[in-house]
């Protein structure tokens, strides 16, 4: 099963970019064993200036116009379900199980997720109800993925406690 992450804005050379390739290459080699991955980002990008709905609108067009065909869709979203570590890792090997070709989780823009993107969204996942960065957010996706592999994998870097 392919992991996906599609976000909004482009990532800039610096710490979050260099955490976020970091865990991405230890997820790829963790994940194949596992039959996930590989994992990749698919940045979109809204340049007309517009206001926060029509932005939104627009951003989440391109959303829908990446996600790859039969991929669960899985939303960042503050309003979604937080879950532990292992529970995460429960949701990616069933899905994975259940045949998904691909997973996509989705980071949207300044403006949030549209509504289209919300409604079509099979699962939205919460890190809380804090607000974070886009790219703080990206790195810590990408850790939990790497995580959520180590633990179905029975890697130690996941401690219990």
């Amino acid at each position: 099963m392919r992991v996906e992450i599609i976000a909004v804005g482009r990532m800039k050379p610096g710490p979050e970019k260099d955490l976020f390739d970091i865990f991405a290459k230890r997820f790829d080699s963790q994940g194949k064993s596992l039959s996930l991955g590989p994992l990749s980002l698919t940045e979109v990008e809204e340049k007309k200036n517009l206001g926060r709905a029509e932005l939104a609108t627009r951003e989440g067009e391109k959303i829908l116009q990446a996600l790859p065909k039969g991929a669960k869709l899985i939303v960042l979203d503050e309003r979604g379900r937080s879950l532990k570590s292992k529970e995460f890792s429960q949701k990616l090997s069933q899905w994975r199980d259940e045949g998904a070709p691909a997973c996509a989780f989705v980071i949207g823009g300044a403006g949030g997720l549209s509504e289209e993107v919300r409604n079509r969204a099979d699962f939205k996942l919460s890190f809380g109800s804090q607000t974070w960065p886009h790219m703080m957010a990206r790195v810590m996706l990408c850790e939990q993925l790497y995580r959520a592999a180590t633990i179905l994998a029975g890697h130690p870097y996941h401690r219990d406690g």
